[in-house]
C-alpha cells in the first residue's frame, strides 16, 4: 500500500462514518490500494484504506467502495466522500496541489448509490472474484437499497431476493461469517439465511450475498415488546400475559442446539484443558477492573468461578457463533434464524477463528434475556420508588422465565452436568464483565444493568 499521495478527504470521511471503529483515537491514513474497478457511469472503485493509530504501531484495514461520476449527483450529495482526480489510480490520487480537490471526479459512498450497487450485483453473474454457490436463481436486476442503522458493516437489500453485506473492516484470510454460513448452507440448516455467494479479491473476503428473509422480525425487538406487555399488566405474571416470550425462548434454544450440532459435525472439534479457557477470562476481568473500578468488589468471587473452570481437565471446543445475543436473531414464519457469525468485532480475527465452548453462545443468550427487561425499565422514566421496585421485580421475573425456557430446550433431556454448569456460570460472568466495559465506554447510564448482573452472579 502506498503512503504517498493519500487523498485528503479519506480521514474526515472515516471519522464521520458510523462503521469506523477508530473513533476517539488519533489516527492517520497511511496507505491506499485499489482492489478492483467495474462498471461505468458510475465506475465503482473498491478501495482498501490502511489506518494507523498514532504512537501505537497498530493498524486496521477498511474497505471503501466508491462510485465515481463525471458530474455531481444532487441525489447523492449526502454520500459525497470527496473529489477523485480523473484518470488517476488510488496511489496517484493525492491532493497536495489542491486543484484536484476542486476539479476531480465526485466520489460517493457506493453502498448508498443504487446504480453502483447494480454493478456489484451483476458482477456475480460474470466477473472473477464474485463467487456464486449453486442452488439459487439470483435476480441480477433487482434494485438495491441500503439498510439503515448498521454499526460495523454496510448491507444492501436487492428487491426481495438477496442482501449483500459489505465488510467495512477487513483482515486478510478467512472471514468466519462467510465460511460458517457456507457450511451451514451446504448442510441445509434451516436456522440461517442461506449463503448465495461472496466477493473475494486476493486474500481478502470483502462481502457476502445472502437470502433475504422477507418475514423476519428482530429477536431483540420482539423481546422488548414482550417486556412492555408485562409492564403494562400490573396484576398479571409473565406466563399470563398475551405477549409471553417463553415459547419463543424455548424454540430459540432448540435452534441453537441444532446449529451447534451441525457446526460440530462440519468443523474440527478439539479437547483443551479448562485452564486454557479460564486464563483469558481472568485476564479480561483484570483489564475490566481498570476501566470499571466498581467491579473490584466482585473480582475475587469472579476469579473463584473462573478457577472452577481451570480445574477441569478437558473441555470440548468447536466452531460457534461467538457473539450471540437476541440482536443476532431473526424470527420468521418458519422459525428462528441466527445471523452475523463474525464473532465479537473488537477481537482480532485470529482469535475469532479459534474454536470455543458452545456454552459461550448459551451464556450470551442468557445475558441477553437478562438485559431485555432491564433495558425497557431503564427507558421508562419514573421517580416513584414503589413503581421502580415493582418494575424491577417484574423484570427479574421475565428474565428468569425466559432463561429457564431457553436453557431447558437447549439442554434437552440431558440437563446440565457439574462441568457444564461450571463452564456456563463462568461464561455468563465473563460476558457480564464485558458488558460492564462496553457500557462504561458507550452508555454510562446503562452500566448498572450489567453491574447488577455481576453482583447477582457472584453472590454465591
Amino acid at each position: 500500500m502506498s503512503p504517498a499521495d493519500v487523498p485528503v478527504f479519506l480521514a474526515p470521511f472515516l471519522e464521520r462514518s458510523r462503521w469506523f471503529g477508530g473513533k476517539g483515537r488519533a489516527f492517520t491514513v497511511t496507505g491506499t490500494r485499489e482492489l478492483l474497478r467495474l462498471g461505468s457511469s458510475p465506475e465503482v472503485v473498491m478501495l482498501l484504506v490502511e489506518v494507523s493509530y498514532d504512537g501505537t504501531g497498530e493498524r486496521d484495514l477498511y474497505q471503501l467502495p466508491l462510485a465515481l461520476y463525471d458530474e455531481p449527483q444532487g441525489r447523492l450529495e449526502h454520500a459525497l466522500v470527496g473529489r477523485w482526480p480523473a484518470g488517476r489510480s488510488a496511489t496517484e490520487a493525492g491532493e497536495s496541489a489542491g486543484e484536484s480537490a476542486r476539479t476531480g471526479l465526485p466520489a460517493y459512498d457506493a453502498p448508498q448509490d443504487r446504480a453502483a450497487m447494480a454493478h456489484l450485483l451483476r458482477a456475480f453473474g460474470e466477473r472473477p472474484g464474485f463467487v456464486r454457490l449453486p442452488g439459487h436463481d439470483l435476480d441480477l436486476d433487482a434494485p438495491g437499497s441500503l439498510f439503515s442503522g448498521e454499526q460495523s458493516n454496510s448491507s444492501v437489500l436487492f428487491g426481495e431476493d438477496s442482501v449483500l453485506k459489505l465488510f467495512r473492516k477487513v483482515t486478510p484470510g478467512e472471514n468466519p461469517d462467510i465460511t460458517t454460513h457456507r457450511v451451514l448452507t451446504e448442510v441445509g440448516s434451516p436456522h440461517i439465511a442461506q449463503l448465495y455467494g461472496w466477493i473475494e479479491v486476493e486474500d481478502l473476503q470483502l462481502g457476502m450475498l445472502q437470502q433475504f428473509l422477507r418475514t423476519a422480525s428482530d429477536g431483540w425487538d420482539l423481546a422488548l415488546a414482550s417486556v412492555r406487555d408485562l409492564f403494562a399488566e400490573a396484576d398479571l405474571h409473565a406466563e399470563e400475559v398475551g405477549g409471553d416470550f417463553a415459547g419463543e425462548a424455548a424454540r430459540l434454544g432448540t435452534a441453537l442446539a441444532e446449529v451447534h450440532a451441525q457446526l460440530a459435525a462440519s468443523f474440527p472439534v478439539a479437547d483443551v484443558p479448562g485452564a486454557d479457557l479460564a486464563a483469558p477470562m481472568a485476564a479480561r476481568l483484570d483489564a475490566a477492573v481498570e476501566v470499571v473500578p466498581e467491579l473490584a468488589g466482585y473480582a475475587d468471587a469472579a476469579r473463584s468461578i473462573f478457577a472452577a473452570v481451570a480445574r477441569l481437565e478437558v473441555v470440548s471446543v468447536q466452531r460457534i457463533h461467538a457473539d450471540l445475543h437476541l440482536g443476532q436473531t431473526l424470527r420468521t414464519v418458519v422459525g428462528w434464524k441466527l445471523v452475523d457469525f463474525e464473532g465479537e468485532p473488537a477481537r482480532p480475527l485470529a482469535e475469532r477463528l479459534l474454536p470455543d465452548s458452545p456454552w459461550r453462545d448459551v451464556a450470551g443468550m442468557l445475558r441477553s434475556f437478562d438485559y431485555a427487561p432491564h433495558a425497557v425499565a431503564e427507558s421508562m422514566p419514573e421517580e416513584d420508588p414503589d413503581v421502580l421496585h415493582q418494575r424491577g421485580v417484574r423484570a427479574d421475573e421475565w428474565a428468569r422465565r425466559n432463561r429457564k425456557a431457553f436453557l431447558a430446550a437447549y439442554c434437552g433431556d440431558g440437563g446440565l452436568g457439574p462441568a457444564d454448569r461450571a463452564l456456563l456460570t463462568a461464561y455468563v460472568v465473563d460476558k457480564a464483565v464485558y458488558e460492564c466495559v462496553y457500557e462504561a465506554r458507550n452508555r454510562p447510564t446503562w452500566l448498572p444493568i450489567p453491574l447488577a448482573g455481576v453482583a447477582r452472579l457472584t453472590a454465591g
